[in-house]
C-alpha cells in the first residue's frame, strides 16, 4: 500500500502530516505504523505523526501520536503544521478550527507565518519542590494543553536537559503521567530562551509550541517577562507568545513552518 504523506517542521519539530479523511490506516494499526515511520535511520523520521481527519466540531481533526506510539493530547507547533498543511491543500481556508484532544483550537494561516490561538491554560502550580541526584528543584507548572514543568536556570547552555529532564519528568511529584520538562533563561523584558525535554519523544527537541506558551505564561506570573514574548527555541528560531496577562482565555502562539518534503510510504 502507498500513502502519501508531507514532512513538515516548526521551528525543529517535525512531523510527518497524511490526509486520513477517507481511512487509509485503521486506529488498530495507528501505533505500529508510527513507530516505524518516525524512526530515523529506517524510515522518514520524525517527531511525531499526524492524521487530519473529519470533525463534526471544527473544521477539521487531528490524531497526533509521539514518535514513540504515544497519543499526544495537544502539540503547539504540530498545531500550526497541520494548520498550514490544510491551508495549502484547499483542505480549509486559510483561517480554520482544528479539533484537538485537548480541546479546540482557532488558526491563521499567513504564507509560511501560523498563527493558533490555544486552549486556556489549566492547573497552575508554583515553587513545587522535587529532589533529584541530592539536588533540590524549584519547579513551576502549568497544563497548556500537555503538562510542562518549568526550570529557571541563568545559563541553560550548561544544563544536562537529557538527564535532568528525564528525571523530572518521570518523578514522583508528576505521577502518573508525567510531565515535559523546560528549562528557561530571561534574556530581556519580551525575551526568553528555551530548551526542552519532551515526554514522548523522551530527549531534548529542537522546539516545543505548548513549552514554550507554559515558559512564556509562568515567566510573566514571575513578572520576568512581559507579553509579547520572543522565546528563542534550541532550534535557533523565534516563536512569539502573546496574551493578556488579565484573560487567559487568549493566548496565541505564533511563528514559522516549514515543508521540509512530500512522498509516498511504501509497505515492505
Amino acid at each position: 500500500m502507498a500513502i502519501q504523506f508531507t514532512k513538515m517542521s516548526g521551528s525543529g519539530n517535525d512531523f510527518v502530516i497524511i490526509d486520513n479523511r477517507k481511512p487509509i490506516i485503521n486506529d488498530s494499526k495507528k501505533v505500529d505504523f508510527v513507530k516505524r515511520v518516525c524512526d530515523r535511520k529506517m524510515s522518514v523520521g520524525a517527531d511525531g505523526v499526524i492524521f487530519v481527519e473529519n470533525s463534526d466540531n471544527a473544521d477539521i481533526k487531528w490524531d497526533f501520536y509521539n514518535d514513540d506510539g504515544s497519543s499526544a493530547e495537544m502539540c503547539g507547533n504540530g498545531g500550526r503544521c497541520v494548520a498550514r498543511y490544510a491551508a495549502e491543500k484547499k483542505i480549509t481556508s486559510n483561517e480554520l478550527t482544528l479539533e484537538t484532544v485537548a480541546g479546540i483550537i482557532a488558526a491563521k494561516v499567513d504564507g509560511v507565518n501560523v498563527r493558533i490561538k490555544l486552549t486556556s491554560p489549566e492547573n497552575l502550580k508554583q515553587d513545587i519542590i522535587a529532589e533529584l541526584n541530592g539536588l533540590q528543584y524549584k519547579i513551576d507548572s502549568l497544563n497548556t494543553g500537555v503538562p510542562h514543568a518549568i526550570i529557571y536556570s541563568d545559563d541553560i547552555e550548561n544544563v544536562d536537559v537529557k538527564e535532568v529532564g528525564n528525571g523530572i519528568r518521570f518523578h514522583e511529584v508528576f505521577a502518573p503521567s508525567g510531565t515535559n520538562v523546560n528549562f528557561v533563561e530571561k534574556v530581556g523584558e519580551h525575551d526568553l530562551k528555551i530548551r526542552t525535554y519532551e515526554r514522548g519523544v523522551e530527549d531534548e527537541t529542537l522546539a516545543c509550541g505548548t513549552g514554550t506558551v507554559a515558559s512564556a505564561l509562568l515567566s510573566s506570573y514571575k513578572n520576568l517577562v512581559k507579553p509579547p514574548v520572543k522565546v528563542e527555541t534550541r532550534g535557533g528560531e523565534i516563536l512569539k507568545v502573546d496574551f493578556d496577562p488579565s484573560n487567559e482565555s487568549d493566548v496565541f502562539l505564533e511563528g514559522l513552518t516549514r515543508i521540509a518534503f512530500e512522498g509516498v510510504l511504501k509497505e515492505y
